[in-house]
């Protein structure tokens, strides 16, 4: 019997997270390592197990992700995206607590770029008057 695997994608910022569900007992495999051995803080961990949190789900599936690009931050909502639509793949009942927390939207913000004649992208150098 072939085992049951979901797959889903997500994305913010330059972050991309490739991300596949097994029924287990809430394992974590993010790029061959643990949550906490690849993202270092607990509240990056806490983010990325909302999606179970709020579906009652948490220990029920194992998690292996592979992440790529941008920094931890951007990683761990990749994940959490990644997680959420492959919690609704599972069972299409999920997808309303996950819809109203906002888990299902891709995050569109992303750096504003830098302005030529400024050192940042929004900041100025010095006013003169004289």
């Amino acid at each position: 019997m072939k085992e049951e695997r979901f797959y889903a994608t997500g994305r913010r910022k330059e972050s991309a997270a490739r991300v596949w569900l097994t029924p287990g007992n809430g394992e974590f495999k993010v790029n061959g390592s643990t949550l906490l051995g690849h993202f270092k803080r607990e509240t990056l961990k806490m983010l990325i197990e909302q999606p179970f949190g709020i579906t009652d789900s948490l220990g029920k599936y194992d998690v292996f992700a592979t992440v790529s690009g941008g920094g931890l931050s951007g990683q761990a909502g990749a994940l959490r995206l990644g997680i959420s639509r492959a919690l609704v793949q599972v069972d299409e009942n999920l997808r309303s607590p996950l819809k109203q927390a906002g888990f299902l939207r891709r995050d569109p913000r992303m750096v504003e770029r830098k302005k030529y004649g400024q050192p940042k992208a929004r900041k100025r150098f010095q006013f003169s008057k004289r």
